[in-house]
């Protein structure tokens, strides 16, 4: 969820609302109660989701993985294994 500032409280507190954008966050600037101002990070949509999940970690909601995406290797199919799957679940 964005943190939201009034008016008087973003212009007061301006650097530290850089802080929290540059650290990813969203800002929602208001004018008596009402939100007319967003302050959100720069970025294309691939930066997006890196964002998402770097604040994500610094959350300590995930834990980041060590890249050994070249180590992993396609499953080999089975013939038949969808009309096995098929024939249990109608038991």
């Amino acid at each position: 969820m964005a943190d939201i500032y009034s008016i008087y409280d973003a212009k007061a507190r301006f650097s530290e609302l850089i802080r929290k954008v540059r650290g990813g966050r969203t800002v929602v600037v208001s004018y008596r109660g009402e939100p007319v101002a967003e302050i959100r990070p720069v970025g294309g949509a691939g930066s997006e989701l890196a964002r998402r999940l770097n604040v994500l970690e610094g959350l300590g909601m995930l834990v980041g993985g060590d890249d050994r995406q070249g180590e992993l290797r396609p499953v080999a199919r089975k013939p038949g294994a969808l009309q096995r799957f098929l024939d249990e679940r109608d038991d």
